[in-house]
């Protein structure tokens, strides 16, 4: 998970520091990907908006449009492909792309003092550990949901916005035994709810004992899966709008990857009135998401690192070492800030953490249930919440989610196919790249088990494989209040099992009646404790 976690960290925080870029150039009365009379512009560029309309109100942009948009169309038709202005700022201007994933070229300055920002931002949110970033969140969780209310109804309100939502509704059934539709869902629910990355692990880890985690599981559940379905209407209802009026099909507007946030969208932008006010919204918003993903990633790391060592020294200054990991992170992404950094990018992005999380959570869900065993695992549940986990998450934990994961896994390697960018085929090499970031993090788990086993006790290798799959005498709750049941030391009082919150009332009730009946009215008046131990 620590792997997984380095890589993402490395590539994530240059998604950020790219929105920065865009933040910063929307701080202008008009934006720079309007138009196509830029020096970086090429014969191919069409834009969808003329110079005369861009002042004027929605209904005369609207009507200006009408000339342009049949002729963009007939180009649409006429030229294998499109070239929009916010396609060549991206490429030839923020970018500056190279040919080929070997040729790095220079370091794009504006990205990289973007990225120092970006990893300046998460340091600083992060001085404090998750005492400084639980306040932070607060915000960079909330707000967004600020953000999308006001795009969505402005994008609701645009002509052309029932298409794009009526093409975001209607089910594609041909593309249901698709592998890739359901590896990318996959990937899309694990990026989204953090399964496998170690930071559910990490920012458990701060919460109480008894704290009550199905609750927070539920909630999270619910309204991860909400947001992602009302972000698509705020997406899908400007696309419509701009394939309106580039009277096209949806479908040939919206983009994969990064280009739809840094091409399609943004593109979209300009076709509206004072378009750098509604620019500077979606980049904040993209901004603060993905800043709350880097907080979670970064402490995940800081975390395991403060953790493992456990010096004195160590952990009190974990403020160092939070700033020792941002630097570190920021000069592993400078490569990705170079002319072939977006190959790179997509790269990681495909590979060091796609796959891979469907292995380590499929592995997960076989060891706990099947190797630490289910029974003891729902004691251990049970334990904390103070009742049984429900019916449902056993089944799902021992037979459903090990069977789904593993259906998706195998599917997913029939059906795979080498990653491209646009019309560029990656070369043989860097897939190899790719394949041995995937595996790194994967390989970790059978090379520690194997370690494991040799230092477990036994003369033969099943004796040792047996005695390694059995629970350290250390395993248990941290503190000793907590250790109870079959965690509890022999003899204690910890042997107790847990009883129901009305019995212990009780008990206390009883207590207390019989301290009452233990005192004794004195000769003179006052009191007196009987200090004859009582039946």
């Amino acid at each position: 998970m620590m792997v997984v976690s380095t890589y993402i960290g490395i590539y994530y925080n240059v998604v950020i520091c790219i929105a920065f870029y865009y933040f910063f150039s929307s701080m202008t009365n008009l934006l720079p990907w309007t138009y196509c009379n830029n020096p970086w512009n090429t014969p191919t560029c069409n834009g969808v908006v003329t110079p005369t309309g861009i002042n004027n109100t929605l209904a005369n942009v609207t009507h200006s449009l009408v000339t342009k948009a049949a002729e963009v169309a007939v180009e649409v038709v006429n030229k294998t492909k499109r070239t929009s202005p916010s396609e060549e700022y991206w490429k030839h201007y923020v970018l500056k792309i190279s040919d080929d994933i070997g040729n790095f070229g220079e370091v794009r300055l504006p990205i990289l003092g973007c990225l120092a920002v970006s990893w300046v931002v998460v340091f600083l949110c992060l001085i404090r550990g998750v005492k400084s970033s639980g306040k932070v969140v607060y915000f960079t969780a909330t707000f967004p949901y600020v953000v999308l209310t006001i795009l969505f109804i402005r994008g609701i309100t645009l002509e052309g916005a029932v298409t794009g939502i009526k093409y975001y509704l209607t089910p594609q059934w041909h593309k249901i035994l698709d592998a890739k539709v359901w590896g990318d869902a996959a990937s899309q629910i694990f990026y989204s709810l953090g399964c496998a990355w170690g930071g559910l692990i990490t920012m458990a880890s701060y919460n109480k004992f008894h704290n009550n985690c199905y609750r927070d599981s539920i909630i999270i559940s619910i309204t991860n899966c909400a947001t992602s379905v009302y972000a698509g209407f705020v997406i899908f209802s400007i696309l419509g709008f701009m394939a309106h009026h580039l009277n096209v099909d949806v479908s040939e507007v919206a983009d994969h990857g990064p280009g739809l946030a840094f091409v399609a969208y943004p593109e979209a932008l300009t076709l509206l009135p004072i378009s750098p006010l509604w620019s500077l919204l979606f980049f904040f918003m993209l901004i603060l998401l993905g800043l709350g993903t880097q907080f979670c990633l970064l402490e995940t790391l800081v975390t395991a690192i403060v953790d493992e060592i456990g010096t004195d020294w160590i952990i009190r200054n974990k403020t160092v070492v939070t700033g020792g990991v941002a630097i570190v992170g920021f000069l592993l992404g400078v490569p990705l800030t170079t002319q072939a950094g977006i190959y790179w990018l997509l790269l990681m992005d495909n590979y060091a953490a796609s796959f891979s999380l469907v292995i380590i959570s499929c592995i997960m869900c076989i060891c706990i249930m099947y190797v630490y065993g289910h029974k003891k695992y729902f004691k251990d549940v049970e334990m904390m919440l103070g009742f049984p986990p429900p019916i449902f998450f056993r089944v799902c934990w021992r037979f459903v989610s090990p069977i789904i994961i593993s259906f998706i896994l195998i599917f997913t390697v029939i059906q795979y196919k080498p990653i491209t960018y646009n019309d560029y085929v990656y070369p043989g090499w860097s897939l190899a790249i790719g394949f041995l970031m995937a595996m790194s993090s994967v390989t970790c788990i059978p090379v520690y088990a194997l370690y494991k086993i040799s230092k477990s006790e036994g003369t033969t290798f099943l004796e040792r494989l047996k005695n390694s799959c059995k629970a350290d005498i250390k395993w248990g709750p941290a503190l000793s209040e907590h250790r109870i049941g079959h965690y509890a030391a022999p003899g204690s009082e910890g042997e107790v099992e847990v009883r129901p919150l009305k019995e212990e009332l009780k008990e206390k009730e009883d207590e207390k009646r019989d301290e009452i009946s233990l005192t004794i009215q004195g000769s003179n008046g006052s009191t007196a404790h009987n200090t004859t131990p009582s039946a």
